[in-house]
Parts: C-alpha cells; sequence; structure tokens
C-alpha cells in the first residue's frame, strides 16, 4: 500500500503505548489520537512489517461518546498530525475512559504475559486531582531547536513544536516554560519543587534522570543539576538533587507511600528482618518501611546514582538499622545470593519484605529470579509499566510467588501511563512444585 493512501477506520481496541487498534482488510493496523468505538479517517506512515501497520488519525467520522475537546489545544486532531505535540496522547478522552482504558490496557497485559486474570480498576491521584486531569507536572523535559527555539516533540518525532500553553504542568511550571525564550544546549528541564520556586536545569544532550532512565549520565548539565532541594511526604522531607529523580505528579509520592503502607500493613511486615529497597532513590520507601517498623527497622535501599545513596543516606538518619548502598541492583542481587550460598545460610531473608520500583523497562527475569532466590516472604513491586509489569508477574509466579494484590493509580492523567503496585507471597506449597499458579 502507498504510505500515502488514506483509509477509513473502525477503532475495536487500545493497545499499550497510547495507540489505537483498527483492522482494514484483514490487517492489524495503530492508529493514535482515536478512541474505540470510533471511525476515524487516517493516512497510512508505516506498512513495512508483515504483523502491523502505522497510521495516524485525520479526522473523526463517528466520535465515541467519551470524546472531549483536547485538554492541549496544540495536540487536537484539528491540527496537522506533524505539529501535534506529544505527551497527552490521551488527552481527547474524558477521564473516567482514560482510567478503563488503562485498566483494559493492564488486564490484557496480564493476561499475554503472565496468563493470568486480574480484576484491576484505575484509580486516582487523590481527592484534591483537578477534575479534568491537568495541572499535576512538577517536572517538564522540553526540547531546543538549532536556533535556539524551545518546546516540546512533536508525537512520536524529533521535530520541536512552538506551544503556548503546557496544561498538564503545574500553573508556576508552565509560566515558567512559556517564559524561557530562546535557548542553548539541546534540552531545558524545569523542576518545581515543595519550595515552590521553579529551577532551570540546561543540558548539552539527551541523558538524564527520566523515568525509563534513572540515575543516567548527565553530562553538559548546569550547576543548578545538583543544586539540593527538598521534597515533603507526609509530614517528612526529602533531600534531592534538583536534577535527580523524584516523582512527576505532585500528589504521586504521597499517594505511592499510602500504598506501600497499606501493603505492608497487610503483609505482616518484619521490621527485625534483613528489608530490602531496590531501585530506591533518595530512600522515599525506604522510609515508609522505616515508619511501619519503628525506629529500628532494618532496611538497606539499593541505588545505582552515588548522588541519591548520599542523599538517601541522610533521609535516612533516624533509622539505625538504614543502610544506604550505591550498586546496581542486580549485581547486588547476585552478591548476596552467593554469600548466603557460601555462609550456608538459605533462610536468610525468609522473613524479609523486597520492595522495588524499577524503571520503565522492568527489573527483568534476571532481578525478579535473584529476589526468589533470596526467598523474601513478601515482595512489593512499584511499576510504571504494565506490559513490563506483567512479564515480570509472569517470573514471580514461575518462581512460587502469587500475586496477592494489585492496586493501579492513575498518575499521569491525559497520558497513556499508569502506575501499579502488585503485592507478592512466597507460595511454599507452588515453590516446590516449581509450578506457576493463579492470583489468590
Amino acid at each position: 500500500m502507498d504510505t500515502a493512501q488514506t483509509v477509513d477506520l473502525e477503532i475495536t481496541g487500545v493497545a499499550h503505548g497510547g495507540i489505537f487498534v483498527a483492522r482494514h482488510e484483514g490487517r492489524v493496523i495503530f492508529v493514535p489520537d482515536a478512541i474505540p468505538g470510533e471511525r476515524v479517517r487516517a493516512r497510512i506512515t508505516d506498512d513495512s512489517r508483515p504483523a502491523f501497520w502505522r497510521a495516524e488519525a485525520l479526522e473523526v467520522l463517528e466520535p465515541a461518546e467519551t470524546r472531549r475537546p483536547h485538554i492541549w489545544a496544540e495536540a487536537d486532531i484539528a491540527r496537522p498530525p506533524h505539529v501535534r505535540p506529544g505527551g497527552a496522547d490521551f488527552g481527547h478522552i474524558r477521564l473516567d475512559a482514560q482510567r478503563e482504558l488503562k485498566a483494559r490496557v493492564l488486564r490484557e497485559a496480564f493476561e499475554r504475559f503472565a496468563h493470568l486474570p486480574i480484576d484491576v480498576t484505575v484509580e486516582p491521584a487523590g481527592a484534591d486531582e483537578s477534575t479534568d486531569g491537568t495541572g499535576w507536572r512538577t517536572r517538564l523535559s522540553l526540547h531546543v531547536g538549532p536556533d535556539g527555539t524551545v518546546g516540546p516533540f512533536a508525537a512520536r518525532s524529533h521535530d520541536i513544536v512552538p506551544v503556548s500553553s503546557h496544561p498538564l504542568a503545574a500553573p508556576a511550571l508552565a509560566e515558567a516554560a512559556l517564559g524561557l525564550g530562546t535557548r542553548g544546549g539541546d534540552r531545558v528541564d524545569l523542576v518545581l519543587p515543595a519550595d515552590g520556586q521553579v529551577r532551570v536545569i540546561e543540558r548539552t544532550d539527551a541523558s538524564g534522570p527520566r523515568r525509563g532512565q534513572r540515575g543516567g549520565a548527565r553530562r553538559g548539565a548546569d550547576a543548578a543539576d545538583r543544586e539540593v532541594v527538598v521534597e515533603t511526604v507526609r509530614g517528612r522531607t526529602f533531600r534531592v538533587d534538583a536534577g535527580g529523580f523524584w516523582q512527576v505528579h505532585r500528589l504521586a509520592a504521597t499517594t505511592l507511600a499510602d500504598a506501600v503502607t497499606k501493603a505492608l500493613a497487610s503483609t505482616g511486615f518484619d521490621p527485625d528482618a534483613p528489608n530490602l529497597d531496590l531501585y530506591g532513590g533518595v530512600g522515599l520507601f525506604a522510609a515508609v518501611l522505616g515508619e511501619a517498623g519503628g525506629p529500628a527497622t532494618r532496611v538497606a535501599t539499593v541505588e545505582s546514582a552515588s548522588r541519591a545513596t548520599h542523599h538517601a543516606a541522610r533521609n535516612l538518619r533516624e533509622w539505625g538499622n538504614a543502610e544506604a548502598i550505591t550498586a546496581r541492583v542486580d549485581r547486588f542481587l547476585a552478591a548476596e545470593v552467593a554469600e548466603l550460598a557460601e555462609a550456608s545460610a538459605p533462610h536468610a531473608y525468609r522473613d524479609a519484605t523486597v520492595l522495588l520500583d524499577p524503571p520503565r523497562a522492568g527489573a527483568g527475569a534476571g532481578v525478579v529470579r535473584a529476589i526468589a532466590a533470596l526467598a523474601p516472604r513478601t515482595t512489593i513491586y512499584v511499576a510504571c509499566d504494565p506490559v513490563a509489569l506483567a512479564r515480570d508477574t509472569a517470573t514471580f509466579l514461575t518462581e512460587g510467588y502469587a500475586l496477592r494484590d494489585l492496586r493501579a493509580l492513575d498518575l499521569f492523567p491525559n497520558s497513556h501511563h499508569v502506575e501499579a503496585v502488585a503485592v507478592f507471597e512466597r507460595d511454599a506449597h507452588r515453590a516446590a512444585a516449581g509450578s506457576a499458579g493463579s492470583r489468590s
């Protein structure tokens, strides 16, 4: 098919990644900016793969009941596809319908990759979430063109789109972004910590502490990158580099801390066990473990970024048995497994809780198997990607763990992203049998 050809499509489903599913002459076509149940006119943009093609939506012929005017006017389907900014790919969908679509993606991911049926709903971030899901971002990354123009990339491209608004950003952050003027470098990151003062960090490359690549190199950032700012969660303060990783949604850190606290209360958390906080950043979840267990709680937080563990050590000072370790998680776990084998102490972690908050790619089978080799009683997995979580769930099941609970949280309204908190418990009978099980 000529990739310039337009076709009329019936949208039948949603796929991971903020795209929607149609079929044309027996072939699957992925198309953004649509909603299941709609008819849209679309232009084929990629017919190179035998399994599926890609298209871009040009016009809505029969809208779904849940369609609304896009919350970001520049991203509306009325504009040409090449000038629609990315980052709000569900912004044309009513908020309740967005959450049902995200739950659908989670359910389908678990069925496909973990062979596990789940019943899940997506909860709002908090009671004071805005009614249209805007104004929540406290971190914003924009790109710089050769002429110094600053703006977001167009969806699914590296072309910079000038915009006159940033509706997902908190008002102070949006105002600062629109006032940047022209800049040098490659990217500008804006950070709005708890003190309400926006920091601007200019970068000379595309690396940095993004949700899918935490603790990465930050070459070329100015001194603002390492300015220490303070974030507040449930009355507790956390030191973090302005350019370091912190949850993006203004309510996310508190919402996740509450979710983990609830999970700990339901699983019989043992503060005297050698508890672990993996991919621990500046110690947010290690502090949650400490709050649950009291001042003598044993917890080691493991993070590859040395600046983050430096801050974690300070953030966790009130717990005398807390330790902040700078290490790659996979290497740390491999060393722990080897040490336990050498010491003939296979049950050292028997009563422990392992919490992990990996980047978007997930923990991966190797890390999950290493956690299972330690045999902790409970594992709490904070995930920002449904497919990665489903794949890692499949490994947990194979390794003798049962999925005890799963909560989904809408910490990225008007985008396709969804956060989840999964609780796994060691299943002695299934572990002995070496078989995969189903959710309890």
